[in-house]
């Protein structure tokens, strides 16, 4: 069975990705929240993630649910690092059929006092995963019959605001990537696409809940994030996990080379007086 052709497309069943094979890049926030949504829908997971409490946290509660999911210690920034991590994941599981780029790094800076060692560490953490995950990844899948991408951007990607000028860079640049890898890889039978969320809880949001919140307890800055947004919230993990598995699985078999925006409205009427 390859894995371009194990699910009906209509067929859900809450096993949607039974005898799928996925690596996953972050072990907290959303990589988290994606990784236990794909290991639930009976795919077999590796997630790759920096921190070792982290990924021992993930290992925990698959071993609870019982689900077929291991976090392995990896920088994706670096390239034998990624290059063993699809390499455990292909001896572990068997193949590779899905890819979630959900790893980030969130710098605070204008250009002007931005470093370059700060620069750099979020371009390759954020934009170079990207390419080393797809380099050593995308053979495999092609030997199961194609597969799908799915990078993670940020609604900061189309409308960003001040003092985060590497992080939107970053997240521009995973939109024209997410493009190009469409186009390249097409022929193949791999769908690329990314996800911009607005406002999620995790990690990176309390990092900036403690960075702009001037004190405040974290959910009532949480809460005033939320009011930017039209439908009044923050949202949470799960719900984007939720458009990464639907991009990822069979259903989606037609949307390739496109950005979706899961931001509560947030950049709907951005620039409209």
């Amino acid at each position: 069975m390859t894995g371009h052709t194990s699910n009906s497309p209509n067929d859900f069943t809450g096993k949607d990705f039974a005898g799928k094979i996925a690596l996953v890049t972050g072990t907290t926030g959303i990589g988290r929240a994606t990784t236990l949504r794909l290991a639930e829908g009976g795919a077999r997971v590796l997630a790759c993630g920096i921190d070792p409490e982290a990924n021992a946290a993930l290992d925990a509660v698959a071993a609870e649910r019982g689900l077929s999911l291991a976090a392995h210690l990896t920088d994706v920034a670096d390239a034998a690092a990624v290059s063993a991590a699809v390499a455990a994941c292909v001896a572990r599981h068997g193949g590779l059929d899905v890819i979630v780029n959900a790893a980030a790094v969130h710098p605070y800076g204008t250009v002007l006092d931005t470093d370059p060692e700060t620069w750099a560490r979020c371009m390759a953490v954020n934009v170079g995963a990207i390419h080393l995950t797809a380099r050593y990844g995308i053979p495999e899948m092609v030997k199961r019959g194609g597969g799908a991408i799915v990078n993670l951007s940020s609604a900061q990607g189309h409308a960003c605001q001040q003092g985060v000028a590497a992080y939107v860079a970053s997240k521009g640049a995973i939109h024209a990537l997410t493009r190009a890898m469409a186009l390249d890889h097409a022929a193949a039978g791999i769908r690329v696409n990314s996800v911009s969320p607005g406002s999620v809880r995790t990690p990176i949001l309390a990092l900036s809940a403690r960075m702009l919140g001037a004190g405040l307890p974290e959910d009532e800055v949480f809460a005033r994030f939320g009011a930017a947004h039209p439908i009044g919230r923050i949202g949470e993990p799960e719900e984007i996990a939720e458009l990464i598995a639907f991009l990822a699985s069979d259903r989606a078999g037609f949307i390739t080379g496109a950005d979706h925006r899961i931001d509560g409205g947030l950049t709907a009427g951005l620039g409209v007086k």
